[in-house]
């Protein structure tokens, strides 16, 4: 049996789904494993040192997708990749079916079997392969690294011979793993952190983290969606967070956005008073960018500066970090990968629940009833 390890192609990515630590398991169990030449260059791994971990480097990217087996990537491949996939193959990466089902057409007719890690149910046996979870840490403490980078003021409070400097003031919304990770980082860096999620019951991590929990009263709408994550709101109720939002927007120095709903754009919480509230010189990031952004303004993609506030929208931050990212989504990957690597063969079991729910197609047909939804024509 092959695997395949190949150089991410979406622009801008640095990742690789495996690194060469990563295969002693899987060379143990006499699996034979290619990598396209480079694929580790962007996250710290060589080819050679691919090499003597035990695989082989080609650069011949056709042969590889034509032979693999079995492809971990990070990104989806792209309708080109897909149509010289060997069929009968396993893939399994990042790869957006509630967002773009259509673009994995040509992998589903080939067919192929795909496995998305979005789709990992959120249950304690597959916390090890929660590899959302793991990319929203990165993407969580890299949004206040980078806002501490673009703004004209210190996080921490100092006390100089020449005056005292007030800590700066953040306001993290959204209370899931990226918010945690941004409450943590902002606070280690000495800002004075408050922070607003839907969910009442975030409440008690906020507070523990030595960040103020900003409460809303919702009536009580329910808040708690599948999988842990927030439940899309009615208008009334996203209204009332709006307007927390911007009055706290107006003593707020930066401003950390992670609200989203899986399979749906992202809420728009941010309206554009709570940006003309803010003082020249905050800075927003808007995580919730690649599902269209919680910010009416928020252009995905693009910095913008709205009367002096400097506006982030990133589309892939754990890429700006990606020894780490890689070194967690590898972990992840190989978690998922020892539930159907028997003895070096392949063996997919669906009556297996983490399998069944992160499958999004098997044997030339969708698997998960959202996707095969998705993919009916429409009338």
């Amino acid at each position: 049996m092959l695997l395949g390890i190949l150089k991410e192609n979406s622009p801008g990515e640095t990742r690789v789904s495996l690194l060469p630590e990563s295969l002693k398991s899987l060379v143990a169990q006499g699996i034979e494993i290619a990598v396209e030449s480079g694929a580790g260059l962007g996250a710290g791994a060589s080819d050679a040192a691919y090499l003597e971990a035990g695989a082989t480097v080609t650069p011949d990217r056709a042969t590889l997708l034509a032979s693999a087996d079995l492809l971990p990537l990070v990104n989806a491949p792209d309708a080109s990749d897909q149509a010289q996939l060997k069929p009968g193959a396993v893939v399994i990466g990042f790869l957006r079916p509630l967002d773009a089902p259509q673009a994995l057409s040509a992998a589903i007719a080939r067919p192929v079997t795909l496995f998305s890690m979005e789709l990992v149910p959120r249950i304690s046996r597959a916390q090890s392969m929660d590899a959302l979870s793991s990319m929203a840490t990165i993407a969580g403490y890299k949004a206040v690294i980078s806002a501490a980078d673009r703004l004209p003021r210190l996080f921490p409070m100092l006390m100089t011979a020449a005056g005292t400097i007030p800590p700066a003031r953040v306001f993290v919304i959204g209370a899931g793993v990226a918010g945690l990770q941004a409450i943590a980082t902002a606070r280690r860096l000495g800002a004075v952190v408050e922070a607003y999620d839907v969910r009442a019951a975030a409440g008690e991590q906020v507070r523990s983290l030595g960040a103020k929990f900003l409460d809303v009263d919702l009536g009580g709408i329910a808040t708690e969606g599948g999988g842990g994550y927030a439940a899309e709101l009615t208008e009334e109720a996203l209204d009332r967070g709006r307007d927390l939002i911007t009055r706290t927007a107006a003593h707020s120095d930066v401003i950390v956005t992670t609200a989203q709903v899986p399979g749906r754009p992202a809420p728009r919480l941010i309206r554009a008073d709570a940006i003309q509230a803010m003082r020249p010189g905050s800075v927003l990031v808007d995580l919730a960018a690649p599902a269209g952004g919680n910010c009416e303004l928020t252009q995905p993609g693009v910095t913008q500066t709205l009367a002096g506030v400097t506006l982030l929208a990133p589309m892939n931050l754990p890429a700006e970090v990606p020894v780490h990212a890689s070194q967690l989504y590898a972990r992840n990957i190989l978690n998922f990968l020892g539930l159907i690597l028997k003895k070096g063969v392949i063996a997919v079991d669906l009556a297996d629940e983490v399998l069944a729910g992160a499958c999004v197609a098997h044997e030339g047909a969708p698997v998960n009833p959202r996707v095969a939804k998705l993919l009916q024509p429409a009338g």
